[in-house]
Order: C-alpha cells, then sequence, then structure tokens
C-alpha cells in the first residue's frame, strides 16, 4: 500500500509543479463536459422547430353537394392548414410544388385532386370509392425529414376522415330521426280512428236487437230507427275524418318505405367505419414498431386512437340499445348483433388502457414493453374479429332484418290503411241500411226482413276491420318502431367521426428532449473522457530509484486516472444541471451516479491499455463503438439488428444510461439498485483481467513494444 500510495502522489505533485503538465490534464478534464453539452444544447427540441421544413400543398379539388349540401373539403383542409405551425406549409400550383420537391425547394408536396369531394361523396351511393390525396417526398434531402412531412400528411388525411364522417353520418341519423317524429306526429290521429272503429262493432248487437224487436213490434223499431238516424251525422263525420287520414297515412307510408331501403346500406356503412376504429390499434402498433418515427407523431397518433376509443364507449350506451329494440320488432332475429356489440365494448375499453399506457411510457422517452404493444395487437385483433362477424352476417342477416322491421311497420300501417278504407266504403252502406229500414216501418214485416239480411252484412265488414286492428296491435307496438327511428342524430354523426378519444396519464414526465438524452451523451463523454486520458498519459511508471511490482504499478497509477475521471465526471453532471439547465429530479443522485460510471469506465479502460498497450487503446475504442449502439441509449434496442441486441446485457453503458434516466425521471430504487450491481460485476472482472494479465502479457509484449518504439513512429 505504501508504494501505490508513493505512486499516486509523486503523479499529484509532478502535475502541479509542471505548468505544462497542469494545462494539459485541465484540458482533458474539460473535454468530456464539452463532448457532452454541445451535443445535449443541440438536440435540446429538434422536434419543436419543424415549422422551418417546407410541405407543398396544391388544391385542384372542384368541389361537390352531398344530399343538397355544398361540400369542399380541399378548402376545409388549406383552410386548418393556414393555422397550423408545426410545418412550413407553402400553398402553390401543382406546377410550382412538383417542380419544387424535385429541386428541393420543399421536402415533400401534397396535390389534392379535382375529383377529391366527388369521390369521398360516393360513401353515401350504392358503389362508394376511396378518395386519394397524392404525397410526394423528396427522400434524399435528409433522412429524417421524410418522417415529419409523413406525419403532417397523415394528419391531413385524419382531419378530413373526422370532418367527412360527422358530415355524412348526421345525414343518414337524421333521416331516420325525421321518420321518427313523423310517425310520433300522426300517432294521435291513428289511435282516434282506432278507438272509432272498435266503438262502432261494439253498438253491433244493439243495433241487431233492433231488429229483432221491430219484426216483433214494428212500432219499436221505429223508434230505434229514428234514435240511430240522429246519430248518423256523427257516424258521418267519424267516416270523413277517417277517410282523409287514410290518404294522408298513404303517402307518408311510402315516404316511410322510400327511406327505409335508403337507409340499410348506410348502417353497413356505419359498421364498416366501426371496424376502422377498431383496426386503428393494430395500425398504431405498427408505428410504435418504427424505430424512425417521429416521438411527436407517436403521440399525436396515440392521443388520436385514445379520443377515439373513449368516444366509441360512450356511443356504444345508444348503439346497442339500438339494436335490441330492433331485434324485439323482428321477433328475436339478430340477437347476437348486441351481444358481440357488447364484447366489442369490452375490448375498446381494454383498448383504451393499453393505449394509455404506452402514451405514458413514450411521453417518458421510454419504449413501451414489448408485451404491451403485443396486446394491443391482440385485443384489436379481437376488436375488429367481432365486427368482422358481425359484417360477414349484415348481408344475409342484419340487413334483411332491418328492412323487415321498417317494412313491419310499414305493413301494419298500410293494413290500418286498408281497414280505414274499408270503414269509408262501409259507410254509405250503413247509411243505406238506415234509410231502408225507415221505410220498411211502413211496409211491414217484409221490409224490416231484408233490412236485417243486409245488416248482418255490414256487421261482418265491421267485425273483419276490428279484426286487422286487433291483429296489427298484436304484432307489435308502433311506439316501438318509433323509438328505434329517433336517435339523437347529432350525437350519432360525432361518435362516428371521433369513435375513440384519449386519455393521457404521464407517469415520469420530462419537458424537453434535450433532458431526456442527457443521460445517454453524459455517460458517453465520460468514457470518450478516459480515452482521452489514457491516450495521453501513459499508464506505466518510469522511475530510476525504484522498481516496483505489477500490481503497484497497476493500482499507484490507477489512482491517478480515477481522480481524473472523477474531476470529469463532476463537472460533467454539473453543468448539465447548472449551466444547461437539464431537467433532473434528482440531482445529487445525478451526480453521484455520474461519479459511479466515470469510476467504472476509467477502471476498464485504463486496465486494457495497463494490460495490453496500444492495443488496448484500439480495444476501448472498439467498445465504444459496440456501446453506440448497442446501449439502447438513442434507439429502443428492440429497433436494432439482432447482434446489438445479444450484446446488450453485457455491455457497461447498457446499466450507467439507465441509473442516469432514473436520477432524470424519476427514481425507482429497484433499478438503480439492479444496475449498481452490475456495474460492480464489472468492477470485479475487470481487477481480475488487470491483475492477473499484466505482468505476463507486459512481459511477453515488451520486445514487440521495443522493436515498435525504434521505428520512431510509434510511442
Amino acid at each position: 500500500m505504501k508504494h501505490i500510495a508513493t505512486i499516486f502522489a509523486r503523479d499529484i505533485k509532478n502535475i502541479t509543479t509542471n505548468w505544462a503538465a497542469l494545462i494539459i490534464i485541465l484540458g482533458l478534464v474539460a473535454l468530456p463536459s464539452l463532448y457532452a453539452w454541445f451535443n445535449i444544447k443541440a438536440s435540446w427540441d429538434p422536434y419543436g422547430n419543424t415549422s422551418g421544413i417546407a410541405i407543398a400543398v396544391a388544391n385542384e379539388d372542384k368541389g361537390t353537394t352531398l344530399r343538397g349540401t355544398p361540400l369542399n373539403l380541399g378548402k376545409e383542409i388549406i383552410s386548418s392548414l393556414k393555422d397550423n405551425e408545426k410545418l412550413g406549409w407553402q400553398f402553390v400550383n401543382k406546377e410550382k410544388a412538383m417542380n419544387g420537391v424535385k429541386h428541393g425547394d420543399y421536402y415533400a408536396t401534397i396535390v389534392i385532386p379535382a375529383n377529391f369531394s366527388a369521390t369521398i361523396a360516393t360513401a353515401l351511393s350504392d358503389n362508394p370509392s376511396k378518395a386519394e390525396i397524392l404525397y410526394y417526398v423528396n427522400e434524399k434531402i435528409n433522412a429524417v425529414s421524410p418522417k415529419i412531412t409523413s406525419s403532417g400528411a397523415s394528419g391531413i388525411i385524419s382531419e378530413v376522415s373526422k370532418n367527412f364522417i360527422k358530415t355524412a353520418n348526421g345525414t343518414i341519423f337524421k333521416i331516420f330521426n325525421d321518420l321518427g317524429i313523423e310517425l310520433q306526429n300522426q300517432l294521435p290521429t291513428i289511435e282516434k280512428v282506432k278507438t272509432l272503429v272498435f266503438k262502432l262493432e261494439k253498438n253491433f248487437p244493439e243495433l241487431n236487437h233492433a231488429v229483432n224487436v221491430a219484426l216483433e213490434d214494428i212500432h219499436k223499431t221505429d223508434q230505434l230507427v229514428d234514435k240511430v238516424q240522429k246519430n248518423l251525422p256523427l257516424i258521418t263525420d267519424i267516416a270523413n275524418n277517417g277517410k282523409g287520414f287514410a290518404s294522408d297515412l298513404d303517402t307518408f307510408l311510402s315516404k316511410a318505405s322510400t327511406t327505409a331501403q335508403d337507409i340499410s346500406p348506410k348502417v353497413k356503412q356505419d359498421l364498416l367505419l366501426l371496424q376502422q376504429t377498431a383496426n386503428a390499434g393494430q395500425q398504431l402498433t405498427a408505428v410504435l414498431q418504427d424505430s424512425n418515427i417521429n416521438p411527436d407523431v407517436v403521440t399525436s397518433t396515440l392521443d388520436h386512437v385514445s379520443k377515439r376509443i373513449t368516444q366509441g364507449i360512450k356511443v356504444q350506451e345508444t348503439l346497442i340499445p339500438w339494436f335490441e329494440r330492433l331485434n324485439k320488432i323482428t321477433g328475436d332475429r339478430i340477437g347476437f348483433v348486441p351481444t358481440k356489440l357488447k364484447q366489442f365494448r369490452d375490448k375498446l375499453t381494454q383498448q383504451l388502457s393499453l393505449v394509455n399506457n404506452i402514451n405514458v411510457a413514450i411521453k417518458n422517452g421510454e419504449q413501451p414493453a414489448q408485451d404491451l404493444i403485443d396486446k394491443l395487437n391482440q385485443v384489436s385483433g379481437e376488436a375488429s374479429d367481432i365486427l368482422t362477424d358481425i359484417l360477414n352476417r349484415y348481408d344475409g342477416e342484419i340487413q334483411p332484418a332491418i328492412i323487415s322491421g321498417i317494412q313491419k311497420a310499414e305493413q301494419t300501417a298500410k293494413k290500418a290503411q286498408t281497414v280505414l278504407n274499408h270503414a269509408v266504403q262501409s259507410l254509405p252502406d250503413v247509411k243505406k241500411v238506415l234509410s231502408d229500414a225507415s221505410k220498411g216501418l211502413t211496409v211491414g214485416s217484409k221490409g224490416v226482413n231484408e233490412i236485417k239480411k243486409e245488416l248482418l252484412e255490414v256487421e261482418a265488414k265491421i267485425t273483419a276491420l276490428a279484426k286487422r286492428m286487433r291483429e296489427f296491435q298484436s304484432e307489435g307496438s308502433l311506439q316501438e318502431v318509433i323509438d328505434l327511428l329517433k336517435n339523437n342524430f347529432e350525437l350519432e354523426s360525432q361518435f362516428f367521426a371521433e369513435p375513440v378519444i384519449l386519455k393521457e396519464n404521464q407517469l415520469y414526465p420530462i419537458p424537453n428532449y434535450g433532458s431526456a438524452m442527457s443521460p445517454f451523451f453524459s455517460t458517453l463523454s465520460l468514457w470518450v473522457g478516459a480515452t482521452l486520458l489514457v491516450s495521453l498519459i501513459t499508464t506505466e511508471v518510469h522511475t530510476e530509484d525504484h522498481t516496483y511490482r505489477s500490481y503497484q504499478v497497476y493500482f499507484g497509477r490507477f489512482l491517478t486516472f480515477l481522480t481524473l475521471a472523477l474531476l470529469q465526471s463532476a463537472l460533467v453532471t454539473s453543468g448539465d444541471i447548472f449551466i444547461l439547465k437539464a431537467y433532473v429530479v434528482n440531482k445529487g443522485l445525478f451526480i453521484l451516479l455520474g461519479l459511479v460510471n466515470s469510476a467504472v469506465f476509467m477502471l476498464m479502460v485504463y486496465t486494457l491499455v495497463s494490460v495490453f498497450g496500444n492495443v488496448g487503446k484500439a480495444l476501448a475504442i472498439v467498445l465504444l463503438v459496440l456501446q453506440l449502439a448497442g446501449s439502447g441509449g438513442t434507439f429502443p434496442i428492440q429497433t436494432t439488428p439482432a447482434f446489438f441486441q445479444a450484446i446488450h446485457p453485457f455491455l457497461p453503458f447498457t446499466y450507467g444510461i439507465s441509473m442516469m434516466r432514473e436520477a432524470v425521471g424519476g427514481t425507482i430504487p429497484d433499478i438503480v439498485t439492479s444496475d449498481l450491481l452490475m456495474m460492480c460485476i464489472f468492477v470485479v472482472v475487470t481487477l481480475l483481467v488487470g491483475l492477473a494479465l499484466k505482468k505476463p502479457i507486459n512481459r511477453l509484449s515488451a520486445g514487440l513494444v521495443k522493436k515498435a518504439k525504434e521505428s520512431q513512429l510509434i510511442h
């Protein structure tokens, strides 16, 4: 120990007493800090400064009409982009846009075709077509810019889809709503006619009794006929009202039938849009697997997906009862639909939870766990399968049931129309019977018998009419049909425009990209600093007054390197915090862990050079290169080739960066403890190599080193 201390003390004295050596040493201490600080500052907020990335937009959309409403989505896109400052939007004609992107004036060009709105509007026709927005990108200008411009193009598509779906579905569900309201308004008249028919049926036994009595007593029959004739104006009024209502009802039902035929394909279109919402989760997993995607794009996509899921869960509470009522009207023909929609709602709830967890990890600068991404993909696929099953059965089961339900209301209402027409046709017969009855009183019993015969025929007609009305009631309530059609069309259209809403929860928020990258650049600078020290300061002790053992030289000179390395670390970490103002939750722990990293790195690099000489310097550089790609400091390790994923657990950078991240974003003691344990293992292995191999390898390489120095090229 005495000799080790002697070597260390001599080194410190030589540094402090030789001004040239002191200046060089101070430079070596300061250089790693400059390396770290410049890199951290340069990457402080790269995704917040994208407004200078020029993207040309050429709008050639001529517009169209949708259900009588003018529609020009191209103009809407341009209007929204003028308020969007995330990218440098340039609004030019197509010729200038294409020429600019080819020559590098624009990073990308977006062209909105002339038939853009017209093609989208076909969604409400029998042959819907998908519209296209043309996107051209110049990928040779910059490696990252295509990812940023792609996110801008994706944002345009998302906004267009949202606005159009809201407009189209609002039109569809308003038709349902208007039909239900009109039926509701006619309901009191329908009920009134039904009551009058039943009342007339009830009075026929009294008429029959009067005719029978007339056969026995002409005088009594005369009194009864007189009584009936007094009520004839009331019966006539009832008949006239019923006839007018029957005409109005016929017109109304014709309109309802046509509307029902138009609506059925729209329901299938809405289910397809809902399936796209489920598929958004699977598409999101593809985005998460893209290592080069803009983190802001990932966050924006996650926000959008979460919003759609949340809104979808809310509206499901309206959509499920709608199908349940339809199922009741159709005689339990489509009971599987509300059941599967409930299963789909549960899958949406799982998707929402998984998306929130993934978004939290990404906003904390972390890579979401692969099992979360796999689970999201699985749940999204299961949700999509549920809707696929519904859609596969739509044409054969669901669509016929929808049409059948609406047609059922039409048929039963038409039955009522037929009954009313029969009633109107029967009233002249009644009037004639009463007139004949009055005349019959004068001609005696012969006339009364003829009246009785005709009265029986009229009674049969009224009885048949009442029977048909009762059948109408037994087949289903008209109110159920009205409830089915009277939906909140605004709420329905809002759901399909944005069926999913993302609810964000940040666990370990870091305000800027530079602070998030400070663990990586700080750790990297410490290894670079250690490499600089061994490059300019010798690991051997040259003295003529004493001969030291190899382990004494090893530890004695290491203390000098360790002291300088710790000074480097203290300057790097404190500068990150107090000069750059980097965000660090636990500042003391950040500085302390930096000292630990510096000590371990210095030991490893020093040992390589102490044992292997100049070859050790090369090995230190090789390790640096491997750790740049294999430590997961920049891109998630899962995005790198298999070789780097394999060596990842064996690199000191892996655990050094992990410790520093805990101090920056928020400390979990278990992670720090595990990382420190791994660093201790690196220390033990390095010491074993240094103590066991230094003496024999130095002895074997002495001749090689001497010969190399004779070349006057290698020191």
